[in-house]
C-alpha cells in the first residue's frame, strides 16, 4: 500500500520481475492499494498480519496516533502489527527534529523506547515484543546541528491485538527468569511456573512482581531486548 502513484507503479513493475526470475513467487497473491496510514481502504479486523518500516519516524504525534489506530482497526483479535523503526533515548534538539532530509531519511523523528511503547499501548495493544534492538546511526558534532554525538538505535518490534490486562500490557523486553530452590518447581500462583533451572521467558510486568517476592531462590535477567517467544504470558 502506497499513496504514491509512482511507488505503486515501481512496485508492480518489480514484482513482475521477481516473478520472472523466483518460479515460487505468483503475482496474483499480491495485491496492490493506493492509500495512506491514515485512512485504510481495508475492513475492520481483517488482517492477520500488518508490517511497516519507520512509521514512527515519518509522522508527528498526533498524525501518528491516528495512524496506529488504524493499524489496530484492521488487525484481527491476536492479529500482529511488526514494525522497525530508529530509536534515541538522548534529547534531540528542534532543528534536528525540523529537518526534512533527516526525517525523508527516517533519523529526526526517533524517540525513546519507553514513548514508542507507549504509543503503541495507548491505542489497544495488549502485548509488546521487542524482538531486536541494534546499533544504527550516530549524528555527529562535525556534520549536523548538534552539540553532542547523538546515539540512533534500530528497534524491532511486534504489537499484539491481544484483549488489555486489567494491570497493564505485558511488554517482553528480553527478561529470563530461573527458579534453583530445593523444590523442582515455583508456582506464583498468578499462571507463571518456573521449573528448576529452567528459564523463562517473562514479560517486565511478571519480572517486578517476581523481583518484590525477594525470594533468593530466583533469578531475574536484564532485558536483553531480544524476545523469541515462549513467554510467560
Amino acid at each position: 500500500m502506497d499513496v504514491v502513484d509512482e511507488m505503486l507503479e515501481a512496485c508492480a513493475q518489480n514484482l513482475q520481475e521477481a516473478q520472472k526470475i523466483n518460479p515460487w513467487l505468483n503475482t496474483n497473491f499480491v495485491e496492490l492499494r493506493k492509500g495512506d496510514a491514515l485512512n485504510l481502504p481495508v475492513q475492520d479486523a481483517s488482517v492477520d498480519v500488518a508490517a511497516q518500516n519507520c512509521l514512527f519516524n515519518i509522522f508527528k504525534t498526533e498524525e501518528l496516533k491516528k495512524a496506529l489506530q488504524e493499524m489496530y482497526r484492521v488487525l484481527k483479535p491476536g492479529g500482529r502489527l511488526v514494525m522497525s523503526d530508529p530509536i534515541c533515548e538522548q534529547e534531540m534538539n528542534e532543528e534536528l527534529r525540523n529537518n526534512d532530509h533527516l526525517r525523508a531519511l527516517c533519523l529526526s523523528g526517533s524517540i525513546p523506547l519507553n514513548d514508542y511503547i507507549k504509543a503503541l499501548t495507548d491505542v489497544g495493544f495488549g502485548t509488546i515484543e521487542i524482538r531486536a534492538r541494534r546499533p544504527y546511526r550516530i549524528l555527529d558534532t562535525e556534520n549536523y546541528p548538534t552539540s553532542e554525538n547523538i546515539f540512533i538505535e534500530s528497534v524491532e518490534v511486534c504489537a499484539i491485538k491481544d484483549p488489555m490486562p486489567a494491570d497493564g500490557a505485558c511488554v517482553f523486553t528480553g527478561k529470563a527468569a530461573i527458579f534453583y530452590g530445593k523444590d523442582d518447581f515455583f508456582d506464583d500462583g498468578k499462571g507463571h511456573t518456573l521449573f528448576k533451572n529452567q528459564p523463562l521467558a517473562i514479560c517486565d510486568k511478571t519480572a517486578l512482581a517476581l523481583a518484590k517476592l525477594n525470594r533468593t531462590d530466583i533469578f531475574i535477567s536484564e532485558s536483553t531486548f531480544h524476545y523469541n517467544g515462549g513467554g510467560c504470558c
